[in-house]
């Protein structure tokens, strides 16, 4: 009670303004009014100040500017700054300084574009950082908001290392170096891969001094093209060449690595300025001849897959990295050369005999013919002379036929044993590449492994019969088929055929007989070996006329011998008549000389 009395109450306060219900006097109320519109700011519309966060949800962002009311300004456009809080300085628009409802309508967005494009051009000329939000993909990279422009980042600009998922970075906010302004057309170009380009500068610097060949190191596939791999070494870049991922023969890269793939390399080669770093994967392992098996012998049969073709053979890998070549002349024992790819094509699993083995050059030659019997080891038992067979024609030469018996049994047919009778200047008139035709063992020539055939052996020399028909002096009737510069040739009866000089094809009007002409000829001359036949149509007439003037002589000749031998008669009469009496008279002479 004590303290009580001790409390005086205010000598100047204002009882009666109290019981009128004024809780200050006018001129305290005055100068409560002036001290706060000097506590507030003078803000007018359409203006850009700055102002302080002073509250925000998932909405709304309270600021205020040292106005007598807050503003209330959307979270959305704040979308480019996850990292906005309380106390925050921001730049804000006044859009109207009280609404309908008493309320400071302020917009962050209207701020920054209203200063936008000069804080952009101060950032690139100060080559500051800037944040930006990433709004949406466009084509070769992205829109990119920035100070509430609409900016390009291009696809190569947002990293390092390429970028395989461009949407993983829409609604992202980063930061940016402004790296172009395009003044006319208000267009800004930004770059995120420009600000770790410096720091991986110095990290590649440090990695590049310390580079040595030979040396292994960790890294992560970036990037695998058609002809090899790029490994990120932390900041420096290397290839490995198709030819050094794998031992083995490889197809593409990614049958051996996946992208982001973290792998030992071996750094085989550098430039001087260590720009181009050549890196190594199968140099890690041992090289697969060094591991071929020791017992591996000329001879063995060893398995493999056909990893190569080519005209001229197939390579074998038996092993990854271990490749034999199987040359086409070791595919058959035919010695028709064909393509490789007749006998078989890449991806094929096959058997084969090793030939060579070069364990120092690494080379292996094998074959596949080898695995059957060679057929010219009892050629004599399986085809002997005079034996009959179907062989097939393979291939014409002017002076005979090559055919193939079977697989690797080939022979020839002289172009004089295909026929008995006709002349035949080329194989192709007698028969034709890929036709059966009969032929007789005649000749087996081992050592060059060739038979010596015939077609015509099949039947019976015709010219047996021949000799008998056309005999020297007999006439047939033949058809001059061709007409040739030195003679003609005639066909003859029983498909054989003659030749004929021009002399010998002169008709009896002194004209020459010409090509299809029908006439008789007459053999002049038979050569059975030879299979010779030579004719004269003019000797047919030539001797007829002999023949009709030989016998013209022949009866003139007669005709004289009968009048000759009258007149030898009747000088033998008279002489014997004479004779008979000269005698008669000499008779009578010498008996009257008797007496």
């Amino acid at each position: 009670m004590e303290n009580l009395k001790n409390i005086q109450p205010i000598e100047d306060f204002d009882w009666d303004a109290l019981e009128e219900g004024k809780s200050y006097s006018q001129a305290s109320k005055e100068d409560l009014e002036k001290t706060y519109d000097q506590t507030l700011s003078t803000v007018k519309d359409k203006e850009v100040v700055m102002g302080t966060v002073t509250a925000m949800n998932k909405r709304e962002v309270v600021v205020n500017i040292g106005f007598k009311s807050d503003g209330v300004v959307p979270m959305s456009e704040f979308r480019y700054n996850p990292d906005l809080k309380v106390g925050d300085q921001v730049e804000v628009y006044i859009e109207s300084q009280e609404d309908k409802k008493g309320q400071l309508i302020l917009s962050h967005k209207k701020a920054r574009a209203t200063r936008s494009w000069d804080r952009v051009n101060e950032a690139l000329e100060k080559d500051e950082i800037i944040k930006g939000y990433i709004k949406c993909r466009t084509k070769g990279g992205m829109i990119v908001d920035v100070f509430g422009i609409e900016a390009f980042l291009p696809g190569s600009q947002i990293d390092v290392k390429p970028i395989r998922d461009y949407d993983v970075f829409v609604g992202k906010t980063m930061e940016f170096k402004i790296v172009k302004i395009n003044q006319e057309f208000k267009n800004v170009v930004v770059s995120h891969k420009a600000l770790i380009e410096a720091e991986l500068e110095q990290q590649k610097k440090e990695i590049i001094s310390k580079l040595e060949k030979g040396q292994v190191l960790e890294g992560t596939v970036k990037n695998i093209t058609s002809y090899g791999v790029f490994i990120d070494l932390g900041g420096v870049d290397g290839l490995i060449h198709i030819t050094d991922l794998s031992w083995g023969r490889v197809s593409h890269p990614e049958e051996i690595v996946h992208l982001d793939q973290k792998i030992n390399v071996v750094i085989l080669d550098f430039d001087d300025e260590k720009k181009r770093i050549a890196l190594g994967l199968k140099q890690l392992t041992p090289h697969p001849w060094d591991a071929l098996d020791p017992n591996l012998k000329v001879g063995d049969k060893v398995k493999g897959k056909v990893v190569v073709m080519a005209d001229y053979g197939a390579f074998i890998e038996i092993a990854p990295g271990v490749e034999g070549l199987i040359h086409v002349s070791e595919m058959s024992w035919t010695q028709h050369l064909r393509s490789a790819q007749d006998f078989m094509k890449v991806g094929d699993e096959v058997e084969a005999v090793i030939l060579t083995l070069d364990r120092e050059e690494r080379k292996m030659s094998l074959g596949i013919k080898q695995l059957k019997p060679d057929p010219w080891e009892n050629i004599e038992e399986r085809f002997p002379v005079g034996s009959r067979h179907t062989a097939k024609v393979r291939n014409f030469t002017n002076f005979g036929v090559f055919v193939e018996i079977e697989e690797g049994v080939d022979g020839l047919i002289h172009i004089s044993d295909l026929s008995w009778t006709k002349k035949i200047k080329h194989p192709s008139e007698f028969t034709q590449i890929g036709a059966d035709i009969d032929v007789q063992v005649l000749e087996i020539d081992k050592e060059n492994r060739r038979l010596s055939l015939g077609h015509k052996q099949l039947e019976e020399n015709p010219w047996d019969v021949f000799e008998t028909i056309f005999t020297v002096g007999s006439i047939h009737e033949g058809t001059i088929i061709e007409m040739l510069d030195k003679g003609a040739v005639i066909s003859l009866p029983y498909g054989v055929e003659g030749f004929a000089t021009p002399k010998h094809l002169v008709k009896e009007d002194g004209s020459q007989a010409q090509v299809d002409e029908k006439l008789p000829f007459k053999v002049i001359e038979f050569n059975k070996e030879a299979k010779r036949i030579i004719l004269s149509h003019s000797r047919v007439f030539e001797d007829e006329q002999k023949k009709a003037a030989n016998a013209e002589k022949k009866a003139a000749k007669r005709n004289k011998k009968e009048d000759d031998s009258a007149v030898v008669n009747n000088t033998i009469e008279k002489t014997t008549l004479g004779d008979i009496e000269e005698l008669a008279a000499l008779k009578e002479k010498l008996s009257a000389n008797k007496e």
